[in-house]
């Protein structure tokens, strides 16, 4: 390329007689093009700005001819992924849409990803994880917003930290593919796990700490911090492991110790209607994971399997951005990380109790044939639906070896999948009691 050449901009909004005449950019990628060009050379210019990565030239050009036809009809968006592509982001341009598929994902030559993470990959960053992208305020068919369309402009999302968690948007489901000797995919090598400690903690939990303040809770009330149960589908196994305050570290593994205190020992339940699933899943337990209650009631996880684990924690949920009870957390062998914050636990649950009880009374104030609903108890008003919501939200986590769940998985439900462990945490339990006990008849 001519020196000269050098020194011209990536992307000429007014036409200049020298661009007319040369068909590369100072840069050596292709000139702008626009809708009314051609697929193929729309493509060929799109993927000049391809980022590189893990994932090949030939599904990436795959992905981005399949967009390019999707969009042909639809000139004005076709321009705006153009334009934002070529301009860096400079001028991100308006959403554009693809429809969204029943399961939410898009499949390109036999690989099926998340289609707003799949051009972001490819356009801006080659090691995004799908639990990194966060949509900015100007994208109104964002890919959280569960539309009947979804917008694929990579300018139309910020990518924020993830910690540890999975997940390659590209990976099919583990009983859709070939798998590696760690639950991935072939082909596609799954991140190393950051070893996060417990002083590593986000900026938001960090304030939440600083904010909310625990009630006293004398320790003779709680003489176990977690409750342990262990499922095969939706029939639970064995008795309830109890954890004592005076061992904060607990081990949930695939071996056969009957009587230890600190170890859960999966592998000794015997079940006569064990599925054939369930029995291979368990002999890829090994050596489980750790539980360990740090500080006043946070509790880490760290995975000793050489397989990952699926969670699901409404401190992950929020971590990610999310909805609590949005989303099941693939971790990886190797990752200790926090799954519980207790103040942020509590400060949530003071908000959404109090919700739950201004709700209940407003009902029955609405249904009740009394002159007056303030003379109604509020306790039962709280019994029930809402009650058992606010304990599985925010007073116990879950967990599956080895098989996942959820929207990308063939299992809906932690029932359907073939082991899993659910741990009711007593100090959360403990506070929601004390709090749901304290709450006022009405709002006066």
């Amino acid at each position: 390329i001519p020196s000269q050449q050098q020194q011209q901009p990536l992307l000429s909004l007014a036409p200049a007689a020298s661009a007319a005449t040369s068909p590369v950019s100072a840069v050596g990628v292709a000139s702008p093009v626009t809708s009314s060009d051609a697929c193929l050379s729309i493509v060929h210019s799109l993927m000049c700005h391809r980022q590189g990565g893990p994932d090949s030239e030939s599904f990436s050009r795959k992905a981005v001819e399949s967009l390019v036809k999707k969009l042909k009809d639809k000139r004005d968006e076709l321009d705006a992924l153009i334009l934002a592509v070529t301009s860096n982001g400079a001028q991100p341009g308006i959403c554009v849409t693809i429809p969204r598929t029943l399961d939410g994902r898009l499949q390109v030559a036999g690989r099926k990803g998340f289609p707003h993470v799949v051009y972001a990959r490819i356009w801006r960053w080659p090691d995004l994880h799908k639990n990194e992208l966060r949509h900015t305020r100007q994208c109104q068919f964002a890919f959280d917003l569960k539309q009947d369309a979804v917008c694929v402009n990579p300018h139309h999302y910020e990518r924020i930290a993830c910690t540890g968690l999975e997940l390659s948007s590209l990976s099919l489901d583990e009983d859709s593919g070939p798998t590696d000797d760690h639950g991935g995919i072939e082909g596609i090598s799954p991140p190393l796990p950051p070893l996060l400690m417990p002083q590593q903690q986000s900026a938001g939990a960090a304030a939440v700490a600083k904010q909310t303040a625990l009630p006293p809770i004398p320790q003779q009330q709680l003489l176990f911090w977690c409750s342990i149960s262990y499922y095969e589908q939706t029939e639970r196994i064995g008795d309830t492991f109890k954890a004592p305050y005076q061992q904060a570290t607990v081990t949930i593994d695939g071996y056969t110790d009957p009587s230890s205190s600190h170890r859960f020992c999966l592998g000794q339940l015997s079940n006569v209607h064990r599925s054939d699933v369930a029995e291979r899943a368990r002999l890829h337990i090994g050596k489980g994971v750790q539980l360990s209650l740090v500080g006043d009631g946070d509790v880490w996880l760290r995975v000793l399997s050489d397989h990952a684990v699926f969670v699901s924690t409404a401190f992950l949920d929020r971590e990610a951005g999310r909805a609590s009870g949005d989303l099941v957390h693939k971790i990886y062998p190797g990752t200790y990380i926090k799954v519980f914050d207790i103040r942020q636990c509590y400060s949530e649950m003071r908000t959404q109790a109090l919700q739950a009880h201004r709700a209940s009374l407003a009902t029955a104030a609405a249904t009740s044939t009394s002159s007056s609903f303030t003379s109604l108890p509020a306790g039962p008003r709280l019994q029930g639906a809402a009650v058992d919501e606010l304990r599985r939200r925010l007073c116990q986590l879950r967990l599956s070896f080895v098989k996942g769940w959820g929207p990308d998985y063939p299992r809906k439900t932690i029932r359907e999948a073939p082991c899993w462990i659910e741990v009711q945490l007593h100090l959360p339990l403990k506070l929601l009691d004390d709090l749901l006990q304290s709450l006022p008849v009405s709002d006066s």
